[in-house]
């Protein structure tokens, strides 16, 4: 059974797939610049702290520097596989 829901290890929180897409959806409309950057975005997720946020964000961050450099597969049938697929075709 599929879960709809994500744990970050590292603090054992865990994210369901809304909030973590309010949690993108707000990381657009808060930059880096923006004051009260985690605080605004923890209000827009709701049930997550400022140091959930930040520390979800980190976790984002080296996960997908780990994915560019090559350390961890794209997912098969993900957008980006499945653009890389049609590419060769």
């Amino acid at each position: 059974m599929a879960s709809n829901s994500i744990r970050s290890s590292s603090t054992n929180s865990v994210w369901s797939m809304k909030q973590n897409k309010v949690f993108e959806r707000a990381l657009a409309v808060y930059d880096k610049d923006a004051p009260d950057r985690w605080k605004n975005i923890a209000r827009e997720v709701g049930g997550k702290s400022e140091e959930e946020v930040k520390r979800h964000y980190e976790l984002l961050v080296e996960d997908v520097r780990r994915i560019e450099s090559g350390f961890i597969p794209y997912p098969y049938g993900s957008t980006a596989a499945s653009t890389n697929a049609r590419s060769y075709k």
